[in-house]
């Protein structure tokens, strides 16, 4: 039996920011939100996670967004969306 992660720290992050001079993800980060299992299943087959005006679809065992819409829209482009642990 696997068990999801409660809550996943979510970083929007300029696609252009590959090397960051040594800077960490997330001083890199335009906004960044804590986000909690909602116990549903998003679109995408995975679980949905929600929080400061940020939802999400997470694989949990690969940390990937599937799936996400911040503050109701699409990212915008030149973001990526990051997950660390929260």
């Amino acid at each position: 039996m696997t068990t999801e992660p409660k809550s996943f720290r979510i970083l929007l992050v300029p696609e252009h920011v590959e090397d960051s001079g040594g800077a960490s993800m997330e001083d890199s980060a335009v906004r960044s939100a804590v986000v909690e299992a909602t116990g549903e299943t998003g679109a995408s087959g995975y679980p949905r996670y929600a929080g400061n005006g940020i939802v999400a679809d997470i694989d949990p065992s690969t940390r990937t967004v599937e799936a996400v819409l911040v503050d109701g829209s699409e990212l915008d482009y030149g973001l990526t969306a990051r997950v660390t642990a929260s």
